[in-house]
């Protein structure tokens, strides 16, 4: 299978990273107890990309028409595997994602949380058939499902072990769950944007309803690059409000140079944007600036045992 075919399941990789980076890279060195084992924990991240890829394969089989106008070399159901074999995937894949889900939500004595991951298989299933095509709606869809994929975390490996002797400790590790994942919702949504920008020919001719259709393709730029402005700012905002004035300067730098810096060139280079080779560049850019939002957290976590052993 050709690089190309496989650019869009590079999101199940960054998907599984960022659960593990989280956990692995911050959580399990603050003095916290967390109610999932190391085999668990795995189980959790394997249930989440189990029921991603069930939304790529079911998007897949249903979107085969406008994958084609779009890019033909990337065209995978009925080129590479039948659509009976997709079909057949599409229902394995959800099945054990869903009953991994139901495994862990009964490990943690919260069997109702197994719905969290039935409603995130429900809604990528409604994305596939119907959100994607109402306006802007599905670009919302697609970015809280990534941001769910941080507050997950919170709710199997944090809630369940909250009691009232370390509900401020435990406040505060959600709360960093939280600013991360509104940080990965606000990227990904103009990543959307922008790979609709990428499409807007193909899903013009399918009858898609996506912004660059609505209001054209220059405006659309100019809007995903206020967006941007936007985005960086409330970054700068964040990065002085509680890094620096936490004196973690090295993850202030970090934050500079790997996220602003990437940011204020995205903001830049879209706003004159016209091709589709331009748009494609740039929601690589995107993608890269939300692997490095991720990684920073390590970054901090870094600092912090620095400045503690200072």
């Amino acid at each position: 299978m050709k690089y190309l075919k496989l650019i869009r399941y590079q999101n199940l990789l960054l998907l599984a990273f960022m659960q593990l980076i989280f956990r692995y890279g911050f959580l399990k060195f603050q003095n916290i107890f967390l109610s999932l084992n190391d085999w668990q924990y795995g189980l959790l991240v394997l249930a989440t990309v189990l029921i991603a890829a069930a939304g790529y394969v079911i998007n897949d089989i249903l979107d085969q028409e406008t994958d084609y106008d779009n890019d033909k070399a990337n065209v995978i159901v009925g080129k590479l595997i039948s659509e009976k074999a997709a079909y057949n995937l599409y229902f394995i894949l959800n099945i054990s994602g869903v009953g991994i889900g139901y495994y862990l939500a009964n490990v943690i004595h919260k069997p109702s949380f197994a719905g969290a991951f039935i409603i995130i298989s429900a809604t990528l299933y409604m994305y596939a058939t119907s959100l994607k095509q109402m306006l802007l709606v599905g670009n919302i869809v697609v970015a809280l499902i990534l941001s769910f994929s941080v507050i997950i975390i919170g709710l199997f490996d944090l809630l369940p072990a909250t009691y009232e002797g370390n509900q401020t400790e435990m406040g505060v590790m959600f709360s960093i769950l939280i600013d991360y994942a509104i940080f990965a919702f606000i990227i990904n949504l103009i990543r959307e944007i922008v790979k609709d920008m990428e499409d807007v020919e193909g899903d013009y001719n399918n009858g898609m309803s996506t912004l660059p259709i609505a209001i054209g393709l220059g405006k659309t730029s100019k809007t995903v690059g206020v967006l941007g402005i936007i985005a960086t700012l409330i970054l700068l905002w964040y990065i002085n409000s509680n890094l620096m004035s936490s004196k973690l300067y090295y993850a202030v730098i970090y934050g500079l140079i790997f996220v602003v810096a990437p940011m204020i060139f995205f903001v830049v280079k879209v706003w004159n944007a016209k091709t589709k080779e331009e748009f494609r560049f740039l929601s690589t850019v995107l993608k890269w600036i939300i692997f490095f939002g991720i990684l920073s957290i390590l970054a901090v976590n870094l600092n912090i045992m620095q400045n503690v052993k200072g």
